[in-house]
């Protein structure tokens, strides 16, 4: 048996619960029906993780339940990162159904979060997805921003596409700060590559601000060219 250190509160451990019924009790913690900030934090919150960590299908019930259009925003949110989080193969569908279905931007938008937090293999090319068709810019710039911290030739090569061909400047400009995100430098390459053969002088200039940002010796050695030229 592991040690557990409550802080000094008593502590009962209760066996042989039913899971079910643990999440149906859990569940009623999550609904405050005023949804009151403070009351929400001390209970709803914490409850909403305990439903996650239930190795049961009624765990995905409830957590795909409070992603519905009748709930707040914030309990969707919630809701959905703990599908991406936590809930394997289950969760990802859950998510990949709500990126196709879902009207409210801003949830959508917090769903390319989600989705990143998942370790299904598909999540990588629904997030592609998101970044190439998604109706919202706001939301395809996301979809770019999380693309980068998965990594990956398939998510580097996201960026490259929205780079090229995305009609919205904005976007292409957060595409321009997710090659910033990827790890070792690995954008450094493709921000020289914007910085001196993209069409769009806005996006251009992005580059080369980040280039100039990252302290990188080929950042440092393109920028000089430039300067002498």
């Amino acid at each position: 048996d592991c040690e557990l250190d409550a802080g000094g509160l008593p502590f009962v451990w209760i066996r042989d619960v039913n899971p079910a019924e643990s999440v149906a009790l859990l569940e009623g913690y999550v609904t405050v029906p005023e949804m009151q900030k403070k009351k929400w934090k001390r209970s709803g919150e914490p409850s909403l993780s305990v439903i996650a960590a239930h190795a049961h299908p009624s765990a995905d019930a409830a957590l795909e339940r409070f992603t519905g259009p009748s709930h707040p925003d914030e309990l969707r949110k919630q809701a959905a990162f703990w599908l991406g989080n936590s809930r394997g193969r289950r969760g990802y569908e859950v998510l990949r159904r709500l990126a196709r279905e879902e009207k409210d931007e801003d949830v959508r938008s917090h769903l390319t979060f989600a989705l990143s937090q998942s370790d299904v293999p598909e999540a990588v090319p629904a997030l592609i997805g998101m970044a190439k068709s998604d109706p919202s810019a706001e939301v395809r710039g996301q979809a770019l921003f999380w693309l980068a911290q998965k990594a990956g030739e398939k998510a580097t090569a996201a960026i490259d596409d929205a780079l090229e061909d995305d009609p919205d400047t904005e976007v292409k400009r957060k595409a321009v700060f997710a090659l910033t995100q990827l790890p070792k430098h690995e954008g450094i390459p493709h921000l020289i590559r914007v910085a001196r053969e993209h069409r769009n002088p806005e996006v251009r200039k992005q580059a080369i601000f980040w280039l100039g940002q990252s302290k990188d010796p080929r950042a440092f050695e393109f920028i000089r060219q430039v300067l002498e030229n």
